[in-house]
């Protein structure tokens, strides 16, 4: 459905996108992740056609976005990290206007406006003041513009930014319902709600990609440690010397426990060697009781920021 096929981008003598080239199959919901200033959104501006690539070329169903641009923007519908709203029209006369950018048919306008309104949840709020709404329901505006015409291809640029808890539940399983009908292309600062939401993620840095692969994968093949959390009653310093002493441990992170007079210990070991046998018997001969042992799965945090080297840093 979506082919980028080595973009670049350039700016004089500054390469922000350096030979990108990935693939969404139709039906996928793809999270789009990279640190600020990594070329995510340059590189979604290239392919709904806002901006032209350097080399490369990007495609959607088959039409190229430089050869056949009306036709590729007529099968992408897009949500800018900054929704394109017109804060003095009602949402009625923005959706209208909408229309007409998209050269819908006249005779499809209330149909195609009741539908994407029902969907996102704004069906009585349309004789409304787009300047009077909150944020989340000015996000709703957002999605709904994109939804018009009923593109195969949604790409969606952070489309919870600024919401409250609530409300980025809501956003999220209406990306998840949407996702049965669309292609969807998700970027977000929100890696849990990436995990959440998305099949398969595509990661770029300085421009490159990578790594692209679905979550279950990446998680597994990424990392070359394990790790488990270990609660001990009556915790001491003889409890980290006698982990950190264990063959294949390599560090030992400390933290207090949920109980009354326990420690949390978290692991990290050699990604092919099994502590949890030592562990046992090494709190037995200190007699230091073991409350709760767990493993703690590699996450898509865990993945990204090895990835990245930016321990800290935002998408």
């Amino acid at each position: 459905m979506i082919k980028v096929d080595n973009v670049t981008k350039r700016y004089g003598d500054k390469t922000v996108v350096d030979g990108v080239t990935f693939e969404v199959q139709e039906g996928e919901i793809v999270g789009f992740l990279g640190r600020n200033g990594a070329g995510k959104t340059t590189t979604m501006n290239i392919l709904t056609g806002y901006i032209s690539s350097t080399f490369g070329t990007c495609s959607v169903d088959g039409y190229d976005i430089l050869k056949d641009p009306l036709e590729v923007k007529k099968r992408i519908g897009y949500l800018p990290e900054q929704p394109p709203l017109y804060m003095d029209m009602t949402i009625r006369e923005y959706l209208g206007f909408v229309c007409n950018l998209k050269s819908i048919p006249r005779k499809e306008w209330k149909r195609q406006m009741d539908e994407v309104c029902e969907l996102v949840g704004i069906s009585d709020m349309q004789p409304r003041m787009i300047r009077n709404l909150s944020k989340g329901y000015k996000q709703r505006v957002g999605l709904a513009q994109a939804l018009l015409g009923n593109p195969e291809v949604l790409i969606l640029d952070e489309p919870t930014v600024g919401l409250d808890p609530r409300q980025i539940i809501e956003i999220r399983q209406l990306v998840r319902q949407l996702g049965r009908s669309h292609t969807i292309i998700l970027s977000s600062h929100i890696l849990s709600e990436v995990s959440e939401v998305c099949q398969r993620v595509v990661i770029i840095e300085q421009g490159r990609l990578v790594a692209q692969d679905s979550l279950e994968n990446l998680t597994k093949s990424t990392g070359n440690v394990s790790r488990m959390v270990v609660r001990v009653q009556g915790a001491d310093n003889t409890v980290r010397k006698a982990i950190m002493d264990l063959r294949g441990v390599k560090y030992v992170e400390t933290n207090v426990g949920k109980e009354p007079n326990t420690m949390d210990y978290m692991i990290e070991s050699d990604k092919d060697v099994d502590v949890r046998e030592d562990v046992f018997r090494a709190m037995a001969r200190i007699n230091k009781p073991i409350l709760q042992m767990r493993p703690m799965d590699v996450t898509l945090e865990d993945v990204f920021i090895q990835l990245t080297s930016g321990v800290g840093e935002e998408v």
